[in-house]
């Protein structure tokens, strides 16, 4: 398969000429691959990428993006040379609370740089790596979904492996997570791979420390790890987008042209491979299903409703509180499923809940059950230890080229 999203260095080597569809030099939200670099059926097995026209061609392994460039600047400190932003290269190994990590990064004194914040959500997710696998011990050694040869990460101690979340700066802001009236920030788990709402410690109507928050500590969130960030500030992820009038936007900030709406359809994940692979929309017969931090890039983590989605120039199917949306990338932990964004409410639940509430928050990166055929997943294989999310084989559906 000929790769469609080839960056600006690719094109000239290649002496492609495009007019005005090659700007990285100016793109001040470049996008980094996710890595993944094998391709798999809807039961989580691995295969051979399927030629172009084959079932599930358009996997997020088949397609040529920018890899991150991580230079290692010998001080504690990662420069990624694709997003110009500089990390901390090995955390604090302690679980802090929403207001404790904020204060930390800034007083953060590391590699001669005094400008240390916390990530947004955005900033943070440009390190994922879905190379990642959270493995049992008798499968083998976990893969964490970071780059670990330049980046310090530990799994926590079992049983709680699975619990490598870090903070962003991105608070929810379109009504509590979890249960009751706690305030969320959102954050990426390194270990299991997902973004998700978690609890501060406050309420969000009140913004004070919540009595009633639900969470195990008595009105403290458990507290997530923290990687502080050296950039400049609300640059990237940052979104530019432009109205096309013919059925497409393109975000300049990211140099991606977007299906404007989408068809309403809900397809299980071959289809929704398939329907992108074969879109014909505003004379462009080149689009893919995105892949997650293609689809991540157009979550509108400020608007204070639902749906999460810019709708000035987006338009959206509103079929149900789940709008979950594919994408190409398949889950590391259970291959079965390929991850989704949430642009309507993330449902989960506990063992002792009834009823499913926005447990994650709209903004989330979840994951879904590639298909219903001849599968015998169990309870154990889909839940965690703490939740059980909303887990639905038919979501929407939004190309890009």
């Amino acid at each position: 398969m000929m790769p469609r999203f080839l960056e600006c260095a690719a094109i000239a080597a290649l002496a492609i000429t495009a007019a005005g569809a090659c700007l990285a030099q100016d793109l001040t939200y470049p996008l980094v691959d996710t890595m993944q670099d094998r391709c798999f059926d809807t039961a989580g097995q691995t295969i051979a990428c399927p030629a172009e026209g084959q079932p599930l061609s358009g996997q997020d392994a088949q397609y040529a993006r920018r890899a991150a460039v991580y230079i290692d600047n010998g001080d504690g400190t990662v420069t990624d040379s694709v997003t110009n932003l500089t990390w901390q290269q090995t955390p604090e190994n302690a679980r802090l609370q929403f207001s404790e990590s904020l204060t930390f990064c800034q007083a953060l004194e590391l590699g001669g740089r005094s400008d240390w914040r916390v990530p947004t959500i955005k900033e943070l997710y440009s390190l994922a790596d879905f190379r990642g696998e959270l493995l049992k011990p008798e499968q083998g050694t976990p893969t964490p979904y970071l780059d670990s040869a330049v980046f310090g990460f530990d799994y926590p101690q079992p049983p709680m492996v699975f619990a490598g979340q870090y903070w962003s700066s991105t608070l929810y802001v379109k009504g509590p997570v979890i249960n009751g009236q706690n305030q969320g920030a959102f954050g990426f788990n390194f270990a299991d791979g997902h973004i998700k709402a978690y609890g501060t410690g406050f309420d969000f109507f009140t913004g004070e420390a919540s009595a009633d928050s639900g969470l195990p500590t008595g009105g403290n969130a458990p507290g997530n790890y923290v990687r502080c960030v050296s950039g400049t500030e609300n640059l990237y992820g940052v979104n530019d987008f432009q109205d096309n009038g013919d059925g497409t936007v393109t975000d300049r900030a990211t140099g991606r042209m977007w299906q404007q709406a989408d068809d309403g359809t809900r397809r299980e994940w071959a289809e929704a491979l398939a329907y992108c692979e074969a879109l014909d929309l505003a004379g462009h017969d080149d689009w893919a299903l995105p892949d997650s931090k293609e689809l991540q890039s157009i979550v509108d983590y400020d608007k204070t409703e639902l749906p999460a989605i810019d709708e000035t120039v987006f338009g959206i199917t509103k079929d149900s509180e789940t709008l979950d949306f594919w994408t190409s990338t398949t889950f590391g932990d259970i291959k079965s499923h390929a991850n989704v964004i949430a642009f309507g409410k993330a449902l989960s639940k506990s063992a002792d809940q009834a009823e499913y509430t926005d447990w994650h928050g709209a903004g989330a990166q979840r994951s879904s059950i590639k298909t219903l055929t001849n599968q015998e997943l169990t309870d154990e294989d889909l839940c965690s230890i703490n939740a059980c999310d909303v887990d639905r084989p038919d979501n929407l559906v939004r190309c890009i080229r």
